[in-house]
């Protein structure tokens, strides 16, 4: 009967999909071994810092069109709700294994993971 080997650690998905959890968890698995070897885990990560990023300048957009009546509202809660899907796009696709390319982001990532 063959042994069966332990697995320590998270799986390649789960990594994935929780280094969409925040910025911390994606860079501490572009640090830490060996989550750092693998392309896909490597990829979501980038891919997570670049959303993050975005969502700081949404975050930016939006407190200044807090100030505009009625329209600039509607513009606020679009870009919100269109990040959030998009967050949960990313999350859901990375727990199943998938990769998924947010437009530009998708593709500054995978050039900065090598993948």
């Amino acid at each position: 009967m063959p042994e069966e080997t332990p697995q320590n650690g998270l799986s390649e998905t789960a990594a994935s999909g929780l280094a969409y959890f925040t910025f911390i968890p994606a860079i501490i698995f572009l640090v830490v071994a060996p989550y750092n070897a693998s392309a896909s885990v490597r990829f979501h990560s980038w891919q997570s810092i670049f959303l993050t990023a975005v969502a700081v300048v949404v975050w930016v957009l939006n407190m200044i069109l807090a100030f505009i009546p009625i329209i600039g509202w509607l513009i606020m809660l679009l870009l919100s709700l269109g990040l959030l899907v998009l967050w949960i796009l990313c999350v859901i696709k990375a727990f199943g294994g998938q990769r998924f390319k947010i437009p530009v982001i998708g593709d500054l990532a995978q050039k900065q993971a090598g993948a």
